[in-house]
């Protein structure tokens, strides 16, 4: 069916089409309505004539036209004349479809760039480079739809205003800014991990295709290839997240058989050689001590220390006090964890943690009042089952 050949087309190239259409409007609002435009032409002129032999420069080349026309019905279009020309030389040419420039490298460092906020950078990736719809970035958020769509609106309004280069970073910012694209990535498959396939997407698969670019358009980068590995490790293992009650299972328990070894070996590969510390080839190592069998607690302290030289963050800290706990014992948990109490206090894995330690450190009453505050905070279902499952046992309790 066309229908189903557009979405195909619109899945696998609308990025790289709305880069084009951006470098050559200048305009992230009219290059992405021109694009919308020339999608619901093609439904119709598809549908009569068939499939062109080449789609994505059928779409470019009608988005191309859309854009003269709607800049020719602006008042300004008089002194945009010269935008306007080069515009009309653009669509004159019939788009080769293996000689159209990739531009999705500036489109990301466009979207993620520092001024603007880093929720409406992660949005306006979503939306750009992924294709998702408004609706469904909201429903990643729980926001409404409007809020979503006004969110979206302003940020393309203040790329414009504030003259936010379409470019990717010189030498001197690269580091700062790639730091940046990544983070939005792996807060996309964050966002998808801790939520599940978000409105029929699934973010974490989202967030792979956005890493694979990157690095695809930056072949070699050491910390791309990191973010990489590092998504590939956990979504290696989504098929053991939850045992058959639907409760969590921690890696340590998980069935390997049902990891994913192909991602495993590629992410393998990525990590291979040597280079110096950084934030996401940290995570990375983490990641993949916490996979061996036992999984090797004392590498795992040893490079979250290593982590906090770059992310001195509560969060970080916690999970250094987890792991210290695992390869050290209960008291040096517990040391670790309590100076973090003011400011996890309405964090869900703080308490977890907590309880754990406790329990262990045979302190089984503060360890069930610490449960019941995980429980009470935590908002996946599987989650709550788990948690639940471990307050039971401490008191020989068959879970609820």
């Amino acid at each position: 069916m066309i229908a189903t050949a557009l979405e195909r087309v619109m899945r696998q190239d609308r990025g790289r089409l709305l880069a084009a259409l951006i470098a050559r409007t200048g305009d992230f609002q009219r290059a992405e309505d021109a694009l919308h435009e020339a999608a619901a032409s093609a439904l119709v002129h598809w549908s009569r004539t068939g499939l062109p032999d080449r789609p994505e420069a059928w779409l470019l080349r009608a988005a191309l036209r859309k854009a003269i026309d709607a800049w020719r019905r602006d008042d300004r279009a008089a002194r945009n004349s010269a935008d306007l020309l080069h515009l009309a030389e653009e669509e004159a040419i019939a788009p080769d479809p293996d000689q159209i420039p990739d531009e999705r490298l500036r489109l990301i460092f466009t979207c993620c760039h520092p001024a603007l906020e880093q929720k409406t950078r992660v949005a306006l990736t979503l939306r750009t480079l992924c294709g998702l719809t408004t609706a469904q970035i909201a429903a990643v958020y729980l926001d409404a739809e409007p809020t979503m769509g006004q969110r979206l609106s302003r940020a393309k309004a203040k790329i414009a205003a504030a003259g936010i280069p379409f470019a990717v970073p010189g030498p001197e910012a690269w580091a700062e800014r790639l730091n940046s694209v990544l983070t939005v990535i792996y807060l996309v498959f964050t966002s998808g991990y801790a939520a599940g396939p978000a409105a029929g997407r699934d973010l974490c698969e989202e967030a792979i295709f956005l890493a694979r670019m990157v690095l695809a358009l930056r072949p070699g980068e050491a910390e791309a290839e990191a973010c990489l590995a590092l998504l590939l490790l956990t979504h290696a293992r989504r098929k053991a997240r939850t045992g058959p009650d639907g409760a969590t299972v921690p890696p340590a328990k998980q069935d390997r058989a049902l990891w994913d070894a192909a991602a495993i070996a590629e992410a393998g590969a990525l990590l291979a050689g040597h280079h110096p510390d950084a934030r996401f080839r940290l995570k990375a190592l983490i990641a993949r001590a916490s996979m061996t069998a036992p999984p090797d607690w004392p590498a795992t302290a040893a490079l979250y220390a290593r982590l906090l030289a770059f992310e001195d963050t509560a969060v970080t800290r916690l999970n250094h006090a987890v792991a210290l706990g695992e390869a050290e014992g209960p008291a040096a948990a517990l040391s670790a964890l309590l100076p973090l109490a003011p400011a996890l206090a309405e964090f869900q894995p703080w308490h977890a943690a907590m309880a754990e330690f406790l329990s262990r450190a045979g302190a089984a009453e503060a360890a069930r009042a610490a449960y019941d505050q995980a429980i009470h905070l935590s908002e996946n279902p599987a989650d709550r089952a788990f948690l639940a499952a471990r307050r039971a046992a401490l008191a020989g309790e068959s879970p609820p």
